[in-house]
């Protein structure tokens, strides 16, 4: 991999969704990748956080996938791909093609460690690899930073008392690799939404004993038009924290959950029924809230995640709320960084939405 440019104008943190679509409008308002901007990107390959995601996770299964803008010059879609091919495979294809047609210049695998003040400008330290030095650092002087490195780095996984004396298997969405690992366990899955859904659907008659909990009662929308209308809220819900600097509210939240055909055919087998949160971790299970006991082998957190921002900590962006306050697209304490695919942007459909205004407001900087 060719060395850093040692100055640019932009550099933008992440290859996701919304990284590549900040990419394709900064390239669209005249700005040279690989010059005037540079995409780094910590994944070994294209596709953000898809390409670590279980084999089983199919397009069909999985949150529906927004075509990044211009996608449609490749003529390709998410909606007309194979629904039935795993999730990984078909948005590292797409992703690698959509890169390659718009010559964005992706450097890879390069990880973000930290951004810092060096007077009027930022500078970003990132760890590139090298064969005699895996810890070797390259350091880029850019006037902005668009941070869009997303969450998948950053599970969040409440405190449940006794949850460092259990003795089985803990695992996070992201350490989910296949229903295989758990064959014959007995396994309790923590989460109310498609994730914690797709892990009981796919255990189901491979673990020995499958119990579900969750905070909150799931609930199921017959109607599609339903569900759009809980994600409008909860993008809205988003939108607000952001703006105040609290910390974001969850997504599952607010939308609720489709009832698909597949769905529906768990709830009336009597699996997808869940149980209030235990109030309790013990060695080898869990104690529910009216005492009862269930012996586990394994503990799944489909429990979501937060904003990853710690290579930011540098720049004291959060608020005495444990928040970043954005506006405009920008943090308020430091204007010069973007957060792209943050609060309301954070779901596929308002990342791909969010990369032209973005885009325009680090023009209008730069200006």
């Amino acid at each position: 991999m060719p060395h850093l440019p040692i100055q640019t104008q932009v550099v933008v943190v992440g290859a996701g969704q919304a990284g590549l679509s900040v990419a394709y409008f900064l390239r669209r308002f005249d700005l040279e990748p690989g010059v005037d901007f540079v995409v780094l990107d910590r994944g070994p390959s294209a596709g953000g956080a898809w390409q670590h995601r279980w084999s089983a996770l199919t397009l069909g299964s999985a949150h529906r996938v927004a075509d990044l803008p211009g996608m449609d010059q490749l003529g390709i879609s998410f909606t007309t791909a194979d629904h039935h091919r795993p999730a990984k495979d078909v948005v590292e294809e797409y992703y690698r093609r959509y890169e390659e047609h718009f010559e964005l210049h992706v450097f890879r695998p390069v990880e973000v460690m930290s951004v810092f003040n060096r007077g009027a400008d930022l500078f970003v330290n990132a760890r590139v690899p090298d064969e005699h030095d895996p810890d070797y650092r390259e350091v880029v002087e850019t006037r902005l930073v668009v941070n869009a490195s997303g969450t998948w780095r950053a599970p969040f996984v409440p405190y449940v008392p006794g949850i460092r004396d259990f003795t089985g298997i803990q695992l996070h969405t992201n350490t989910y690799r296949s229903a295989e690992d758990l064959r014959g366990k007995r396994v309790v899955v923590v989460g109310g939404g498609t994730s914690a859904i797709g892990f009981l659907l796919e255990l189901e008659g491979v673990a020995a004993e499958l119990s579900w909990a969750t905070r909150r009662p799931v609930e199921f929308d017959d109607d599609e038009q339903l569900s759009q209308e809980g994600g409008v809220r909860a993008v809205a819900e988003q939108d607000a924290a952001a703006r105040a600097g609290r910390p974001l509210p969850s997504i599952v939240h607010g939308t609720g959950v489709a009832k698909t055909r597949r769905i529906a055919a768990g709830i009336e087998r009597g699996l997808l029924v869940s149980r209030p949160m235990f109030t309790r971790i013990e060695a080898n299970g869990v104690r529910w809230p009216d005492g009862a006991f269930t012996e586990a082998d394994a503990i799944i957190w489909a429990t979501g995640f937060r904003p990853e921002l710690r290579h930011l900590a540098p720049l004291r962006l959060h608020n005495m709320g444990g928040g970043v306050t954005v506006a405009g697209g920008a943090a308020e304490t430091d204007p010069r960084i973007f957060l792209a695919g943050y609060g309301p942007q954070a779901s596929t459909i308002g990342a791909s939405r969010a990369g032209r205004a973005v885009a325009r407001q680090v023009i209008a900087a730069l200006s």
